[in-house]
């Protein structure tokens, strides 16, 4: 029996109002998630937290409502609040990568959301311009930290492709540039 379109639908749900994510996002998108998800995914070894890419529900509000958000990537450290295809607890990092239909809520309403539940570190990412920014919580609020756009031409100036980015949290887990935007052309 062949499956319904209705069953490929991917949603999120934020203030009450349900945002369609279908269809998915171009395929570098899916490159740099998963570059990012695989460098985390062996850094963690031996840990108690679980990394996932686009995958799990993050319910953010799950005392008071039932909105939730599919984050690209996210760890996760306190795996009680793990439950079904749900997580109640709050993210130690979300990462959130750009597609035309969702940047502007990317770098607006998710990110005052993460803000306000207290993920330590965001990047919001983009894969068209090979560009990362990072925020990091202070005092409640995000701080932009660091913000890149990859130069992997040697013969340029401003060459960075060998720039490491570390996570705060996680000092073990780090990652250059070219390695996070590896085969985005």
């Amino acid at each position: 029996m062949p499956l319904l379109e209705e069953e490929y639908r991917k949603e999120e749900k934020i203030n009450g109002v349900i945002y369609d994510m279908s269809p998915s996002p171009n395929y570098q998108h899916g490159i740099v998630d998963g570059n990012i998800y695989s460098i985390i995914k062996s850094g963690l070894k031996g840990t108690l937290c679980l990394v996932f890419m686009e995958n799990l529900d993050y319910k953010y509000h799950a005392q008071e409502n039932n909105d939730y958000v599919i984050p690209d990537v996210m760890i996760i450290c306190d795996r009680k609040h793990l439950k079904g295809g749900s997580y109640t607890g709050t993210p130690r990092f979300i990462v959130e990568t750009l597609s035309p239909a969702t940047a502007l809520r990317d770098k607006t309403v998710k990110k005052e959301l993460y803000q306000n539940a207290g993920v330590e570190e965001y990047w919001i990412i983009s894969p068209r311009e090979r560009a990362v920014e990072i925020y990091y919580l202070e005092n409640g609020k995000y701080d932009l930290k660091y913000s890149y756009i990859l130069q992997d031409d040697s013969e340029e100036e401003h060459y960075n492709a060998d720039t490491v980015v570390t996570l705060k949290d996680f000092p073990k887990i780090s990652m250059t540039l070219a390695e996070m935007f590896e085969n985005v052309e």
